[in-house]
């Protein structure tokens, strides 16, 4: 679909949005279950482990984000 008025692309970035966050949380849970589960790392550590494994997963969602948006108006393929 492309858009032809901001409703239109506010609804295709909600979707994308929504699937790439579906799609990226497995990863994230997997990440931060590993963590946690570190006996060589202390609380502090792994907390800090965390909020990065959290930035990444932001920063990973939002590139793919904007890459399926673009990808979806502009008609290009894998």
């Amino acid at each position: 679909m492309v858009p032809v008025n901001k409703g239109d692309l506010r609804k295709l970035v909600t979707q994308t949005t929504v699937e790439t966050y579906e799609e990226l949380t497995p990863q994230l849970i997997q990440l931060i279950e590993r963590t946690k589960h570190d006996e060589e790392l202390t609380e502090a550590q792994k907390q800090d482990e965390i909020a990065l494994h959290m930035m990444g997963y932001i920063k990973s969602c939002t590139n793919e984000i904007i890459i399926e948006v673009l990808s979806e108006i502009l008609g290009l393929t894998e």
